[in-house]
């Protein structure tokens, strides 16, 4: 699944620049899962053996994307969405207006938004689950950042817990299935577990046959989809998502995103990385080993979800944030401030450009690519963001989408062109 974008657009002053790197980093990174989705029937995401190839060089991609990238990099949206929230709402408070109403306005309408990309482009939106989510993370606007940081981390710990206890429960019922006088009722809890969890491969004929098709094919695919994702996908992420917006407020109360931490401490939250990453070496064993069961991915969703992603997300954060205050290749810096201060164009935008690829009423590339030859779309995508994002910038006040979004959030057209010569951000 992928994620979605922080802000609106509105200029940031320069002490926040560091902010709309990570965002910009975190927006291209999160293709790296979203490309799978775009390209082949959408269980291959998270089982290789579904679609796309799973041995020699396909392998390597699944693991490298699932240790590297595979909910990281939403995470990090997420954290970003969490902390613009609070910047967005002092922004309103410092201007006379009302956060609350400012806040609600910009949720609304990026539901609406959620909801056109969800059923009319692609339906691995994440906007409909961000809007909803920050309306109930605005609670905590004006809480204590350790407050908020304690609930956060509550609920991960709340995520693991479950899903760790499913695992047993489930695990359990399968062992007793296969004793002679089972409980009837574990083996029934067995049984329900494989029908629920079944992939359902006799599916991916009428995943081809839709998204190769005509729009019209492709939409009613996609509507389905979308449905699922929305009742389904989204409830079970509600916690997590929660979790990670609050945590993100309170690193943006504490200065972390605004570069105003020491660059000791920056390094050690960087240190987490390679260790984070060496936590992955026995879930991808463990996954490869039992072929992506479902009840293995119960396991290591919540050892990830809870242990491993977050101090990812952070580790990310934090070298982006030192590549940006250590001056080097100032041009490649201003171009991840460009990308993260149109975040949201460039999301949507890579929704449209990779279905016009993929879909049939397109190029028609869908489920003839294998998962390694993905990342050459990936590859070019991210040139594309990074090459038309600070030229767009120099031109005009927003991203088209950033400019729409606002607009349709303060009830008025905003100011779209510049008036006056965009500062170097490099300064």
């Amino acid at each position: 699944m992928t994620d979605s974008p922080a802000s609106d657009g509105a200029a940031a002053p320069q002490r926040l620049r560091t902010l709309d790197a990570v965002r910009g980093v975190a927006v291209l990174g999160i293709l790296l899962l979203n490309i799978i989705d775009f390209a082949m029937p959408g269980y291959a995401e998270i089982d290789p053996s579904f679609y796309g190839g799973s041995t020699g060089a396909n392998w390597w991609e699944w693991a490298i994307a699932y240790a590297i990238g595979d909910g990281k990099f939403r995470g990090l949206f997420t954290m970003m969405f969490g902390a613009s929230t609070l910047l967005i709402a002092d922004r309103a408070l410092l201007s006379g207006q009302q956060p609350a109403k400012v806040h609600y306005a910009r949720m609304a309408t990026l539901f609406v938004f959620g909801m056109v990309h969800a059923y009319l482009i692609w339906a691995g939106d994440i906007l409909v689950l961000y809007a909803l989510t920050g309306m109930i993370a605005f609670i905590g606007w004006r809480a204590p950042p350790r407050m908020l940081a304690t609930i956060g981390l509550l609920l991960l710990a709340f995520k693991f817990a479950d899903g760790m206890l499913a695992y047993q429960h489930i695990e359990a019922a399968r062992v007793a299935s296969t004793q002679p006088g089972a409980d009837p009722q574990m083996v029934a809890d067995w049984r329900s577990f494989v029908q629920q969890a079944d992939p359902h491969r006799d599916g991916i004929a009428q995943e081809l046959a839709g998204y190769r098709g005509s729009y019209a094919d492709a939409l009613a695919v996609r509507t389905r989809t979308a449905i699922f994702f929305q009742t389904v996908i989204n409830r079970i992420a509600f916690v997590d998502t929660l979790a990670l917006m609050l945590i993100g407020m309170a690193l943006f109360r504490w200065g972390f995103f605004s570069g105003t931490w020491s660059r000791r401490a920056y390094w050690l939250t960087a240190a987490t990385v390679p260790l984070a990453w060496a936590g992955y070496v026995p879930l991808i064993d463990w996954l490869s080993a039992t072929h992506w069961a479902p009840l293995t991915m119960i396991a290591t969703e919540a050892i990830q979800l809870s242990l491993l992603r977050p101090w990812l997300s952070l580790g990310y954060a934090a070298l982006v944030i030192l590549f940006v205050q250590s001056g080097r290749l100032p041009g490649l810096a201003d171009r991840f401030v460009a990308t993260g201060r149109m975040a949201f164009s460039n999301y949507l935008g890579t929704s449209i450009v990779c279905t016009l690829i993929f879909n049939g009423y397109g190029l028609g590339w869908y489920g003839y690519l294998q998962r390694w030859q993905c990342l050459i779309v990936v590859a070019g995508m991210w040139l594309l963001m990074l090459t038309w994002s600070k030229p767009w910038l120099d031109r005009f006040a927003y991203g088209p989408f950033e400019w729409l979004w606002r607009s349709a959030a303060r009830g008025q057209w905003q100011p779209f062109r510049r008036t006056s010569p965009v500062a170097n951000v490099s300064q």
